[in-house]
Order: structure tokens, then C-alpha cells, then sequence
């Protein structure tokens, strides 16, 4: 798969290791990122991609390789009472428009009242059918509007990846976080 899902800013963590436990980050190190965009609800948001699985995914998201992703993934078909820690992440192969998000922490940050959302997504590539109904769909609604129209197809992959949404366009980030180029 082609690198289509393009960086619009970047962002700069501080790193603070899962072993740390604390609440306050260490003053060093620190690393760039790039932000990926996405629709929620009508709503532009950003995303760190860190992790993927299988390998070729890591590989064309520039992430780790992480094989146990693919642990998060339900059986077919998925019962409708199982409840998982994955959710869907519909992206757009041929660089159609950014990727449409069915879940976002709200507010971003430890204080986030959404309790459906989940950094843990598996990737449904959607595909344009009907190219002069062509739009920008900035909801999974509007997705699931234009399947039932006929205009595009959605398709689950094996592709899972760890995508943590950090940033919104109204300028809203994780704290501690820093924001460049927004």
C-alpha cells in the first residue's frame, strides 16, 4: 500500500516510559511526531500513529511492528454483546481525504467523558464507487450514507494499528503536549 495518509503538523511529546507511573513527565528527552488528520462527528482531530501490525502496515505507517494487534481482533462474525478494546478507523487508500474516526476522547486529556473511544483501531479501507458523488465525508454517518447510496464501498482489513488522537483543530491537545503548525 502506497503512503497516503499525510502529517499535517507535528507534534512534540515528552516521553515519559510506561514505567514511570508518575504524574509529572521528565524534563528530556523529547521527540517529534507527525499528526495525521481525521474527521470525528464533524469535527477535524489529529493522531499519532506508534504501533501496527502486520509487518507491511508497520512498515507503510512508519511505525512499530507489533504482532499481538492483531490479538485485539474479534472473531467473524463478531458477536453483537462482545465488546472489545478495537474500534474501526475507515481510511481512505488512495488518498481520497483523511480518515474518519467513529470515536474521540472528549474532552482529550484524563478527563475524556467518551467512553467508547480506543487507540486500538482496525483499518476499513474505503473505496469511491460512484467518482461524481465525490465528497469530503467528515462523519461516519456521512459514511455510512454514502454506502447505502451505492457511492462507496467499505472493506475490513487485517490491518490493526495504535493511533491515539492527541489534538483537535480548535487547538485542544494532551497535556503537556506542545502543538507546532496548527
Amino acid at each position: 500500500m502506497k503512503k497516503r495518509w499525510i502529517g499535517l503538523g507535528l507534534i512534540s511529546l515528552l516521553m515519559t516510559g510506561c514505567a514511570s507511573l508518575g504524574s509529572s513527565p521528565v524534563s528530556e528527552p523529547s521527540i517529534t511526531m507527525p499528526l495525521f488528520p481525521g474527521w470525528f462527528d464533524d469535527r477535524k482531530v489529529y493522531y499519532i500513529t506508534t504501533d501496527a501490525s502486520p509487518v507491511a502496515a508497520a512498515i507503510d505507517k512508519n511505525a512499530n511492528f507489533a504482532p499481538r494487534l492483531n490479538d485485539a481482533l474479534p472473531p467473524r462474525p463478531k458477536p453483537p454483546e462482545l465488546k472489545t478494546v478495537i474500534e474501526r478507523i475507515y481510511g481512505f487508500p488512495e488518498g481520497d481525504q483523511p480518515a474518519i474516526l467513529p470515536s474521540a476522547p472528549d474532552p482529550i486529556g484524563a478527563t475524556s467523558v467518551n467512553r467508547p473511544y480506543s487507540p486500538i483501531w482496525q483499518i476499513y479501507e474505503v473505496r469511491w464507487i460512484a467518482t461524481s458523488e465525490r465528497r469530503e465525508l467528515t462523519s461516519e454517518s456521512a459514511l455510512f450514507d454514502a454506502e447505502a447510496n451505492g457511492w462507496v464501498s467499505i472493506t475490513a482489513t487485517e490491518m490493526v494499528v495504535n493511533c491515539a488522537v492527541v489534538a483537535d483543530a480548535e487547538g485542544n491537545h494532551l497535556p503537556g503536549s506542545m502543538i507546532q503548525g496548527l
